[in-house]
């Protein structure tokens, strides 16, 4: 790589055109300058402490280092050469801020959240930015990371999401310049929703696919119930695992949820909702419904039944969370609005319930004949 060195005002047009190896010193800010690495151009500023000549580093070109904000940022470091020394020698890692970043952001996030916040931190994030220096993360940098992942889109935007709070909370905290966020204006990329709704048939061999498995001993009575309310209630599967008897009002017939993913909720029951509920044997100085293998506490994880439930209802490709898809589907076929729907549901925005406009179309088209065909039949009689 040749190596080449020269003078002019340093602009967005100079550094985009540097070659590797080239270094420019900025003509009207003596010290400062730029230069060209194999792949990415970073600014920086010469200068002498204690007699001694010194290259401090500013940071990689991207946000937030434009040549302007390098330059201010040079500017800074030339009024106090030392202070700015000994603050680069303490500049601190995203690895050792993420501790921090934990104790600081999480007590304001539910339990779920915070265990994706971990595993996206610790399996994609930190292997890839760990090591850098949190003021000197630059939109590139996100870039490539969100990019390394494009294979799983959901996974990427999921990342893209936390490194953006993380930076944003750097901001807050001082470890970043106000309005830095290199996450912004990175786009998302599309995601591909792949959701399956019950058939009637299907709907048919799940049913005696629980009650079958049920007797066989291989699913327990309460993994059945919390499928089977999962089926007749189109809840959460974490509502349903986390539901306490003190939350069921009989005589109203609906559960009373403290906390959800949405807030406080409400969750109607219906007929075969609570005939399920009643069949389920309380457990002596257990708060919660579903019953798990601890003592006193709820069922942690029902994948496992629910692979054995789905795989004898020969039914692929189909997740537990699509139960609740399959109630709304049902809802819309039965000509239900997409308002009533996002109620049952306990969608806070009207734009989650988008989803199943499709599936209403049809009850429309129907009422829209039979009212066809009403004001006709007047019509006519009014005509004779």
């Amino acid at each position: 790589m040749d190596k080449k060195s020269f003078r002019a005002h340093i602009n967005k047009t100079v550094v985009e055109r540097l070659q590797p190896g080239d270094t420019v010193y900025d003509t009207s800010l003596k010290g400062f300058g730029v230069r060209r690495q194999r792949l990415s151009a970073s600014y920086f500023l010469k200068t002498c402490i204690r007699g001694k000549q010194k290259f401090i580093t500013i940071g990689r070109h991207g946000l937030p280092w434009t040549p302007d904000t390098a330059r201010r940022q040079a500017m800074a470091f030339k009024v106090d050469p030392i202070q700015t020394a000994k603050e680069k020698e303490t500049a601190v890692s995203l690895k050792e801020l993420v501790d921090h970043f934990k104790q600081s952001h999480y007590p304001n996030i539910k339990p779920t959240t915070r265990r994706e916040y971990s595993a996206v931190i610790d399996k994609k994030i930190l292997p890839f930015l760990g090591k850098m220096i949190i003021s000197e993360i630059s939109r590139p940098d996100i870039t490539k990371l969100h990019h390394k992942y494009a294979h799983t889109p959901r996974y990427a935007n999921v990342t893209l999401m936390v490194i953006s709070v993380i930076m944003s909370w750097a901001e807050e905290y001082g470890y970043r310049p106000i309005n830095s966020n290199p996450c912004k204006g990175i786009k998302r990329f599309t995601e591909n929703k792949v959701e399956r709704y019950l058939s009637k048939e299907e709907l048919s061999r799940l049913g005696g696919a629980i009650s079958e498995e049920e007797a066989k001993g291989r699913i327990s009575l309460y993994a059945a119930a919390a499928i089977r309310l999962l089926i007749f209630t189109g809840a959460r599967k974490g509502e349903i695992l986390n539901l306490k008897w003190e939350y069921i009002n009989y005589e109203k017939q609906v559960i009373f949820l403290p906390d959800s993913k949405t807030g406080a909720k409400s969750i109607n029951l219906n007929e075969p909702a609570m005939a399920v509920l009643q069949s389920i044997p309380r457990q002596t100085n257990n708060p919660y419904v579903i019953v798990g293998k601890v003592y006193c506490r709820s069922m942690v994880n029902i994948q496992k039944p629910w692979v054995i439930v789905r795989k004898t209802a020969r039914l692929e490709n189909f997740r537990i969370h699509d139960l609740r898809h399959s109630f709304a589907s049902t809802a819309a076929e039965s000509g239900a609005s997409l308002l009533h729907i996002g109620k049952l549901l306990g969608h806070k925005k009207s734009t989650t319930t988008e989803r199943y406009a499709h599936i209403t179309n049809n009850p429309v088209k129907e009422l829209n004949e039979e009212v066809g065909h009403l004001i006709k039949d007047t019509m006519k009689n009014r005509m004779v």
